[in-house]
C-alpha cells in the first residue's frame, strides 16, 4: 500500500491537529479529513474512502456504536478503529460489540500509532492491552477458545507490534526471561513453530 489515506472522527478539532502532528514523520500515511459529528464523518468517509478511520466515543448527535453501520456502508474497505481516553467507559464497550476493528487509548506515542494505523490498514485487529477486558466481550471468546492468557495476549500483541522481547519486557514489567516464556507457551497453544508463524495464526484467528 503506497499511501494510508486516514480519517479522524472527533467532536474536538484539536484531536484532527494532534494526529496529523503524531503522524508527520511517516509519509505513507495522509489524513484526509477530520469530522466532529456523526452526518459530516459518514459524508467525508463517503467522499474520501479511507484505509482507517479513528472513531471517538461521543459525538454531539450521535454515539459511536450507532455510526459503525453507516461508516461500513460509506466506506465498506475503511478499518474502524476506536480512539479513546476511556479505557472502561460503556460506551467503548457497546462500541466493540458493534463489531469495530480495533481501539487505541488517545495517551498511545507516535509510534505506537503509527504502527498501529499500518496495522490497522492491513487487516489486523489493534486492541490496546489497557482496554478493560469487560470491554471486550468477543476477545474474551477468542482467547478462551485459544487457551491463552491475558498477559500472553499482551505480549502477543507487542510482538505482533513488531516489538523486540526486550522492549516487550520493559513496556509490560516483566522479565525478558518471562516474556520469552509467555511467547514460548502462545506458540504451543496456536501450533506456530516461530514468531513469524505465531502472528500470522493469531492475526487469521481474529486475535490482532
Amino acid at each position: 500500500m503506497n499511501e494510508i489515506r486516514l480519517v479522524v472522527v472527533d467532536d474536538h478539532p484539536v484531536v484532527v491537529d494532534g494526529v496529523r502532528l503524531l503522524l508527520r514523520d511517516d509519509p505513507t500515511i495522509r489524513v484526509v479529513g477530520g469530522a466532529t459529528d456523526a452526518t459530516s464523518a459518514v459524508g467525508l468517509a463517503a467522499r474520501t474512502n479511507p484505509h482507517v478511520v479513528l472513531l471517538d466515543l461521543r459525538f454531539p448527535d450521535a454515539v459511536a456504536s450507532e455510526m459503525v453501520a453507516p461508516l461500513r456502508r460509506a466506506a465498506p474497505d475503511a478499518r474502524i478503529v476506536v480512539f479513546t481516553a476511556y479505557r472502561d467507559h460503556a460506551a467503548l464497550r457497546a462500541t466493540l460489540e458493534a463489531g469495530v476493528d480495533g481501539c487505541i487509548l488517545k495517551d498511545a506515542g507516535a509510534t505506537d500509532l503509527v504502527t498501529a494505523v499500518h496495522q490497522a490498514a492491513n487487516g489486523i485487529g489493534i486492541f490496546d492491552p489497557r482496554v478493560d477486558d469487560r470491554a471486550a466481550p468477543r476477545m474474551r471468546s477468542r482467547l478462551h477458545e485459544t487457551g491463552l492468557t491475558q498477559r500472553e495476549y499482551d505480549v502477543l500483541r507487542h510482538a505482533a507490534a513488531g516489538r523486540t522481547n526486550p522492549e516487550i519486557a520493559e513496556q509490560l514489567g516483566l522479565t525478558r526471561h518471562t516474556v520469552t516464556g509467555y511467547l514460548r507457551n502462545a506458540m504451543r497453544k496456536l501450533n506456530a513453530r516461530n514468531r513469524i508463524e505465531l502472528i500470522t495464526k493469531a492475526a487469521k484467528s481474529g486475535l490482532l
